[in-house]
């Protein structure tokens, strides 16, 4: 529902003071190659992905003109890049699309993509405690360790700066998962269909005003 949402975050930032906001409404690969859209891009402070389908967006942006402009402007200036439930998952690394709520603990009920990898080395998953996700982002971190899972909570954001320092904001908690220094991980010798094992995850449970500095590697560049 792009032109409702477009309405409703129009009103909301408008509200919040911001005196210019525009919709950019991309719907095929073409435009997002297209001056016009890169020109208004050129002229923005800040972009905010909203909710829908993440895999739309990976499949949308990837490789073209619109997502390497935004990647240097971000690299590069003071640019803010802002996403919420699926605008959210879509910066991972290695992102989660699609995977029962229940689900997770047995191997590939969960499926993995590339995403716009706008927070490199992390996978990102939202409304992490109301839908229950833990155990699917357990999986995905056995089969990337070298990403730190971010689970998000509903009302609950992170504040990134520098590419690698974060704060929390908002009314519930952000959930880390840290699988470097993991151990017996079994998910490559198991079969599809059987339950994995890892030990050794670390995990943490992170309020308002909690900040968190990313191992030296995700840094780069940001």
């Amino acid at each position: 529902m792009p032109e409702e949402a477009a309405r409703e975050y129009v009103e909301l930032f408008t509200g919040l003071g911001v005196k210019h906001v525009e919709v950019l409404d991309v719907q095929n690969r073409e435009q997002a190659n297209s001056p016009e859209v890169l020109a208004l891009l050129d002229r923005a402070s800040g972009v905010m992905f909203t909710g829908g389908d993440q895999l739309r967006l990976t499949a949308l942006l990837g490789g073209t003109q619109f997502l390497l402009r935004l990647r240097e402007r971000y690299e590069r200036e003071p640019f803010v890049i802002a996403g919420t439930s699926a605008g959210a998952a879509a910066m991972s690394t290695a992102m989660i699309y699609q995977g029962r709520n229940d689900a997770g603990f047995r191997k590939d009920e969960i499926h993995l993509s590339a995403g716009l990898r706008l927070l490199p080395d992390t996978a990102i998953d939202t409304h992490f405690v109301t839908r229950g996700r833990i155990v699917r982002m357990a999986q995905i971190i056995a089969a990337n360790p070298g990403c730190l899972g971010i689970g998000l909570e509903e009302d609950t954001a992170v504040l990134v700066t520098a590419g690698r320092d974060f704060e929390v904001l908002g009314n519930g908690i952000v959930v880390l998962v840290d699988g470097l220094n993991c151990t017996g991980n079994t998910l490559p010798q198991v079969k599809p269909g059987e339950v994995f094992s890892i030990r050794d995850l670390r995990v943490h449970l992170l309020s308002r005003g909690e900040r968190y500095t990313m191992p030296g590697p995700m840094a780069n560049g940001q």
